[in-house]
């Protein structure tokens, strides 16, 4: 149940209305927007009486929320959710974000250099990993702190903002240590338990789609980290599992056009996991931004073809700049700016 209050309204209105639906049995969240205070509540509301609520002073109106995902609800915040990240990166406003860099820290020169290339190419974000679930279990699986400690360095060095992945709710404090985005992989979108301890370490968090997820399923793991504390989450897009096995994965575009009509929740894409080919990544983050993709997560390296993980979906530094000068032309047309 979203509870609108009318605009102007006096603080200590919104906190009696607050008060009412706490003594319900409700848990409440807040959001504030530019004209109006909406108030979502949660807890058993079906048998609740809409105009017990709707005749509290300052209230506007009463709405019921069908779907079982309630504060990441386009209802919830009909105008749209901006993550502001620092140094002027807005995640959800006119600026398409890039974020960009090696699936894994490999090495002090290795981060720099990316590090390096991606900022000169326009990225505003220096995304790796330090602790990576791999499919096989000899494969690389990063270097813990010490990688996290490179790509701090790297990213001050460049003025990058830093996305990285945890893995288990130990690893939470470390990376969060270090990162200004906390990123859940497809892996863990359903660890329920992940969720709500990524919810309340406070950072902005990037949650993947799994392979084998609805966009409902999708948006209820939204709701996890959402119903912990914490709704500055951005939904990442990265390919769903069909029956097609010309690209790894699916790129499931039309996801972004019906999350943006659901969703409050910026959207962004990451073609890389999505095609698993190098030379399909440029074409589908075009593709992306076309369908209004507010970012796109890029697989980057120095050195693509000696990366220690996923080397045929990491593009080279000169492919990337390609990729930023298409985007250049293409993102104006849309109304937005890069």
């Amino acid at each position: 149940m979203i509870v609108v209050m009318r605009p102007g309204v006096e603080d200590g209105l919104i906190e009696r209305v607050i008060a009412r639906l706490v003594s319900a049995g409700c848990d409440v969240h807040r959001s504030t927007g530019a004209e109006r205070t909406l108030l979502g509540a949660i807890g058993v509301t079906a048998e609740m009486d809409l105009a017990d609520f709707e005749v509290l002073p300052g209230v506007e109106r009463v709405l019921r929320v069908s779907t079982p995902y309630k504060l990441v609800s386009r209802r919830f915040r009909p105008e749209g959710s901006r993550i502001e990240l620092g140094r002027d990166v807005v995640i959800g406003g006119e600026e398409v974000v890039v974020m960009a860099g090696p699936g894994q820290v490999e090495s002090e020169e290795q981060i720099h250099r990316t590090a390096r290339d991606v900022a000169r190419a326009g990225a505003k974000v220096l995304r790796a990993s330090a602790f990576t679930p791999r499919s096989r279990p000899y494969a690389f699986p990063g270097l813990g702190e010490q990688g996290l400690q490179w790509l701090r360095a790297a990213a001050r060095e460049y003025r990058l903002l830093v996305a990285s992945e945890v893995m288990a709710p130990d690893h939470i404090d470390t990376v969060a240590g270090y990162a200004d985005l906390l990123l859940v992989g497809g892996r863990h979108m359903q660890n329920h338990g992940l969720l709500r301890e990524v919810g309340a370490a406070g950072k902005p968090v990037i949650l993947k789609r799994n392979i084998g997820a609805t966009i409902e399923d999708w948006l209820l793991a939204a709701e996890y980290v959402a119903v912990a504390g914490n709704d500055r989450i951005i939904l990442c897009e990265r390919g769903i599992r069909t029956f097609e096995t010309a690209t790894r994965y699916t790129m499931d575009l039309a996801a972004i056009a019906v999350v943006h009509e659901r969703s409050h929740l910026p959207v962004i894409a990451d073609p890389s996991y999505g095609t698993g080919l190098r030379d399909k990544i440029a074409p589908m983050a075009r593709a992306a931004v076309a369908a209004g993709a507010d970012g796109l997560l890029i697989e980057v390296h120095c050195d693509a073809d000696e990366a220690r993980s996923d080397a045929a979906q990491t593009l080279y530094p000169e492919e990337f700049q390609q990729l930023m000068d298409q985007l250049r032309i293409i993102v104006p047309a849309l109304g937005r700016s890069l």
